[in-house]
Parts: structure tokens; sequence; C-alpha cells
């Protein structure tokens, strides 16, 4: 779990000869505003492999985020989605890559994406593929994807679910599925958190904290709500369960539906994406473990 807070010009479609798998270099600069998922709390709990560690609100509310169970292997709630994931995939947010590692065991093609360079290290070293990059900045295969994956509160990622379901919409194949971990029961918020560990005291102890104190935009969506945003923008239900308390949709984008980012000709897309998979490269956004 690990998102950025989008600058709203990145919605905005650009050329699409700068979003081509092929002009997509690992070494794309990050924009500054990806700093709170790169800050220590996140990756001193990914490198521990357990917290504590917090979203919290302005007002002092938390909320606990389970490193423990990111940083293990896949569990049953897991592989629930795994399952049904088809085509190549796309997982964002993707954390210490328990996801893309066990699809990689399992002979599925999938690419982790995640913007905190500890996380990405730790998918590498696990044997899954990962790139060092924000869901809002160009990406391999893009319009290409078979299925995209939104796990462990990713739905939340900018504070702007319809923002975020359009963006992932520009990703995928027409006809792509999107599988997302929600909320329960029926949320729809939107709040402004920091990272935070439980150790270290908070900017404004004592009282509430300073807005400007590191603080980012996230999301808590129910299914309801999902498929609220969804319904009217091209998206279906295909699917909804619960598995060990925790509640996923899958949603599939209209066939019909074309982004500008996406070729007219799809027929050698797996080519495509296979290509951009990883291999040994520098700089700070890692393709290859080693």
């Amino acid at each position: 779990m690990s998102g950025t807070v989008p600058n709203r010009s990145v919605l905005t479609p650009v050329p699409p000869d700068s979003r081509h798998p092929d002009t997509a270099h690992p070494g794309t600069a990050q924009p500054d505003n990806i700093a709170p998922w790169s800050t220590d709390p996140y990756a001193d709990a990914l490198r521990n492999g357990h917290g504590p560690l917090f979203l919290r609100r302005a007002d002092g509310w938390l909320l606990p985020l389970d490193v423990e169970r990111w940083c293990g292997g896949a569990d049953a709630a897991d592989r629930s989605a795994l399952r049904r994931c088809e085509g190549p995939v796309l997982d964002i947010g993707c954390g210490p890559g328990r996801l893309v590692a066990e699809l990689a065991t399992h002979g599925h093609r999938a690419l982790g994406i995640d913007v905190s360079e500890t996380a990405v290290a730790h998918t590498l070293r696990i044997g899954g593929s990962a790139l060092r990059r924000s869901v809002f900045d160009p990406l391999p295969g893009e319009g290409r994807w078979g299925t995209v994956l939104l796990i462990d509160g990713n739905i939340g990622i900018g504070g702007d679910p319809h923002g975020l379901l359009l963006r992932t919409a520009e990703l995928l194949a027409p006809g792509g599925l999107l599988i997302a971990e929600t909320v329960s029961p029926d949320i729809d918020e939107r709040v402004q958190v920091r990272l935070y560990d439980g150790r270290r005291a908070p900017d404004g102890a004592g009282g509430p904290d300073r807005a400007d104190a590191g603080h980012f935009p996230w999301a808590r969506i129910g299914t309801p709500a999902l498929l609220r945003y969804a319904q009217p923008n091209g998206w279906h239900p295909v699917d909804q369960w619960v598995a060990d308390g925790r509640p996923f949709v899958a949603l599939r984008r209209d066939r019909r539906v074309r982004t500008v980012s996406q070729s007219a000709d799809t027929a050698n897309s797996a080519a495509v994406i296979s290509s951009q998979f990883p291999r040994k490269t520098s700089g700070d956004s890692p393709l290859a473990g080693s």
C-alpha cells in the first residue's frame, strides 16, 4: 500500500508518444508530492516487517496499517483476488510485493509499481517485478494491461476515486479487469492524513496537527460507493465477494471505451508489455533483482 498525491494536471491526457511503453523510461523524475510514502516511518516499517504504522488525520484519528500482513506471503483472501486475474497484471501501490511475487510463482506476468524505493527493493528481493513509479506517471503498456489491482486500501490513492478510476481505465485494455479492495460498510470518505508510527511526537503535539505538516489526501471507499463512481463511467461490476472479512469488487472496463494512450492495434499487446518487464538497470527506479 503506497500511493501519491496526484497533481491534477497529470489526470489530463498527455501526448500519446510520451506515454508509449517504449518511452516510459525507469529514470522518470519523481514529483515532489510523492514524499509522504517515501518517508522514514513507512520505509522503517517495511524494513522491520512490522508496525506500528498509521494514517493519522489532522484531528488525531488513526487508521492502523497492516504492515505485518503486507510483508508476509499472500494469504487466502489475497489469493481469492489473484485467481480472478486475467492477462498481464499491474499492481498499483504494490508495497513490499507479496502479490506480484505470488503471481510470478505461478507463472503469471505481473508488474508492481510503488513510489517507495524500500518497497520496490523488497519486491525485487522476493522475486517480484517492480518499478519505482506513481500511478500518475507514464507507465509501461498503457492501454494494454489485462488486470489492474488496487488492493490494501489503494483505491484511496490521491483522495479522488473518480480520478483514479479514470487513470485505471487508461491503463487497461478494452474489456480489462479492475480488482479493488474496498472497506466496510458503505463509506465514502475523503480525508487529509499523514504517516505516523506511534512513537514520534506528531507536529502540533498537544493539539491538532498543523494543516501543512506533511498531510496528503486519502479516500476510504465502500463497495456501494465504488459502484456509484464506476457505473456511469464505463465500468461494469462482474463480481463482489468477502474473504477473511476483506471486501473485494471486480469491475470490467467497457470494451467500447478507448483512450488517447491506446494503440488502434492491440494484437501484439502481450509482446509489448513483456518487453517492459524488469531488466537490470541503475538509478532510483530499480527494474531487476540481483
